[in-house]
């Protein structure tokens, strides 16, 4: 019965290995130093010469070793060859020659730990028949090392220290402590170790070596009789070959004689000589685990049964594959599979999912950052009048009047101006359609299962429609949102409220940028109507000339003037987008004097605009400086004043031939030339502004910007709600039929529930784990009423 213990663990042991289980069997760790004697115990314990040797780190996995002792046969017809034999775990093959078990263990540690004298974890299976041992599993660990040496890893204590740790920690373990007997006991790294696991000494066993190395005059028997270092299981002293007796293939049967001989007539060790000894050590370690594994059958039973446990419900996780076999309940797997990819594809979006990541944005949480930090921010960034430099303005205001003299700004030049800069916004604007659209792509990607993910077809399929649902989504919400910006192209409505009210306050927030000294006190106009002799002098100022418009075209022109700004005058005094307006009172013409005889101007209402202002006279030049500019020519013939725009942009020159023109036309082709350099001069920018177009420049800037905030606020606005609606909800509205139509299909139940290969392999590994843990548990169950 106990060997039969012994066998079970053996064979539970073999299972668990191949399968991955997490039994923790009983089980002897040798732990030692480098040239401890550890492979020389194991070889006289097996008695074979079996175990790699040379310098350095030898033993580079951990070698488990199952010996399992079998009977001889009765006839003796056989030879010791045939009796005995080892045979690997990870190789299907019976060595019987221990040569051919060396060299395997040796390509197997360079196949998995390299050829470097680096080690590794994953151990090394290999069981030995034979009658001359007895049922025994002992794991040979790496031996313990301090300072590297060649070529072997900088951290290569930290390494081994850290594996034999790993072995010895566990509670089913019994620690086989390999010391020479050489060194001093307090320097024993092996001992070191097990007591840092093992304090009380009650699962290590103590083995001396190299007995016959000692010092003359010097033994060990303190040691051995536990005086100086108690452990519950006592030290066992052994002498093993020396190298010389190695080299020489000194026969095992003789080192076991010679060992004996030692014990029995060393006067320190006679009286101790039979518990002592590689065969005392092999029956004591036999009886040891055979102890061990009684004692913790009781654990392991519990170990086992919740093992089971694990097992079945990991195993449940995969399904049965018979079901996935019948054609009956195929419609509804999937049927029931492509319900929760769509409603965990809707709850994702929704924020309803169960699984909400608390370490990042995901879902509709991802797409209100797109709308609102990405889009938003992208708007933002745009500035509407950047590129667009004063010459650029200057120019389509030119282009925009032809041959004839504006009067306003012409409004032909601000819509030429502003719809390009409309244009801005399609780019963030289909921008933010796109990363919506690929978000719902991550999105759906990652809608699966537990139960989904066992079937790649499906899950790749169900992605396959949505994907396709979304591409086909993607084309009307981009074409709906590019025709938003058309929309605001196709119609530029000046009489939008938040327009009018924006652009009178810019308006009055640029002052002009030239205010004239008021005329000396002695010149004084008559009825309204400036002197010739004053026209003289304004006719050298253009400035000065423009600013007496009003008094050449009187009450008429102020009348007509008033008709046309009523509309701006009474708006401008509206709120508007940004809140209501305060609007500075109009500071007083420079023409106006305190004359008691001149004719009093009502006074400047505080509603005029910055158009009243500007076109006609009270703050500045205005476009109506020409009429009064005829009258000043009809009154004398010295006065030459500009009639109409400076093509030339130069404000000090009279006009574009004045200048140069003879009365014989003599200078004809030099004017003509003269002319087509000031248009390509004005053409390239390289005049200067007046002061006229410069203001008409920046009144343009402030409108465009204006225009451009009320258009911005609009494609902010409708922008994410169009996603929504054409994009976003409509593909949540119809994943679920969508994904019922084209994939719900008998033809196609035994392709989509085609399971993988890995995940096939995997639950037949559960299975069998399952399998082995409820034989085990059945076992232990009847040895221990054996047992009882």
């Amino acid at each position: 019965m106990d060997a039969d213990l012994i066998k079970l663990v053996n064979k539970l042991q073999d299972t668990f290995a191949n399968l991955g289980g997490e039994l923790d069997m009983p089980q002897l760790a040798v732990v030692g130093s480098q040239s401890a004697g550890k492979s020389s115990v194991l070889e006289t314990i097996v008695g074979r010469d079996f175990l790699p040797r040379g310098q350095g780190i030898v033993t580079r996995r951990p070698l488990v070793l199952q010996l399992i002792h079998t009977p001889v046969p009765e006839d003796g017809s056989s030879s010791q060859t045939y009796t005995e034999w080892g045979q690997f775990l990870h190789i299907d093959k019976r060595f019987t020659d221990f040569d051919e078990i060396r060299k395997e263990i040796e390509q197997e540690t360079f196949r998995v730990a390299g050829q470097n004298k680096g080690i590794s974890k994953l151990p090394i299976h290999l069981r030995i028949y034979s009658p001359n041992v007895l049922d025994l599993t002992l794991v040979d660990l790496p031996g313990l090392t301090k300072i590297p040496v060649g070529d072997q890893p900088s951290d290569i204590e930290r390494q081994i220290r850290s594996l034999v740790i790993e072995y010895i920690t566990k509670p089913n373990c019994v620690i086989l402590a390999v010391s020479p007997a050489n060194v001093d006991l307090a320097n024993s790294e092996s001992l070191k170790l097990a007591r840092s696991v093992d304090p009380q000494g009650r699962r290590t066993i103590g083995v001396l070596t190299k007995l016959d190395l000692m010092d003359a005059g010097t033994n060990a028997l303190d040691i051995l009789t536990g005086r100086i270092y108690p452990l519950k299981l006592g030290f066992i002293g052994v002498v093993n070959r020396s190298q010389q007796d190695i080299n020489s293939n000194k026969n095992m049967n003789e080192a076991l004689e010679n060992e004996t001989e030692f014990f029995r007539n060393h006067p320190a060790y006679r009286n101790i000589a039979h518990k002592n000894g590689t065969k005392y050590l092999a029956r004591t370690l036999n009886q040891v685990l055979m102890n061990h594994i009684r004692d913790k059958l009781p654990d392991m039973k519990a170990r086992l049964n919740t093992l089971m446990g694990q097992a079945q419900q990991e195993l449940n996780s995969f399904g049965d594959a018979a079901i996935y076999g019948d054609a009956n309940q195929q419609g509804a797997l999937i049927l029931r599979l492509m319900t929760q990819f769509a409603r965990d594809f809707v709850s994702s979006i929704e924020g309803t999912s169960l699984d909400i990541s608390t370490k990042e944005l995901s879902g509709g949480a991802r797409i209100y950052y797109i709308f609102n930090d990405v889009f938003g921010q992208a708007l933002a960034s745009i500035d509407a009048t950047h590129n667009l430099d004063n010459q650029d303005i200057r120019t389509a205001i030119r282009n925009s009047t032809g041959p004839r003299p504006s009067l306003f700004v012409p409004e032909i030049a601000f819509d030429l101006l502003v719809k390009p800069q409309i244009k801005l916004l399609e780019a963030p604007s289909l921008r933010c359609v796109e990363l919506v659209y690929e978000e719902l792509v991550k999105i759906c990607h990652n809608c699966t299962s537990a139960e989904l993910q066992r079937f790649p077809r499906l899950h790749a399929q169900l992605v396959d429609v949505v994907s396709e649902l979304l591409r086909e989504r993607l084309s009307p919400t981009t074409d709906y949102t590019q025709s938003l910006i058309d929309i605001q192209t196709a119609y530029i409505n000046t009489n939008h409220p938040a327009f009018i009210s924006g652009s009178a306050m810019a308006a009055q927030a640029a002052p002009p940028k030239q205010i004239l000294p008021p005329r000396p006190a002695s010149v004084e106009p008559v009825n309204g109507v400036a002197s010739a002799a004053d026209e003289e002098d304004d006719s050298s100022d253009e400035s000065r000339s423009i600013n007496g418009v009003l008094a050449g075209r009187g009450n008429d022109a102020r009348s007509s003037s008033s008709t046309v700004h009523d509309r701006t005058r009474s708006n401008a005094s509206g709120p508007s987008a940004g809140g209501s307006l305060r609007r500075p009172s109009s500071p007083k013409a420079p023409h106006q004097h305190s004359n008691r005889h001149a004719p009093q101007q009502a006074p400047t209402s505080s509603k005029d605009s910055f158009l009243t202002n500007f076109f006609f006279g009270q703050n500045g030049p205005g476009p109506l400086a020409s009429a009064n500019a005829e009258k000043a020519s009809l009154q004398g013939p010295s006065t030459v004043v500009p009639v109409g725009r400076d093509v030339s942009g130069e404000p000090n020159h009279t006009g574009l031939l004045a200048s140069k023109r003879n009365m014989d036309g003599s200078n004809a082709a030099f004017d003509m030339k003269s002319l087509g350099r000031h248009i390509e001069a004005a053409y390239e920018g390289g005049a200067q502004l007046t002061l006229r177009e410069e203001m008409e420049t920046n009144l343009i800037r402030s409108l465009i910007q204006s225009y451009f905030a009320i258009v911005r606020q609009t494609i902010q606005d409708l922008v994410p709600k169009a996603v929504m609606h054409l994009l976003v909800n409509n593909t949540s509205q119809q994943v679920q039929n969508r994904l019922v139509s084209s994939l719900y299909k008998p033809e196609l139940f035994p392709d989509l529930l085609n399971e993988d290969e890995a995940l096939v392999a995997e639950r037949t590994r559960v299975k069998a784990l399952l399998d082995a843990y409820k034989e085990a548990f059945r076992t232990l169950s009847e040895v221990t009423l054996k047992s009882s």
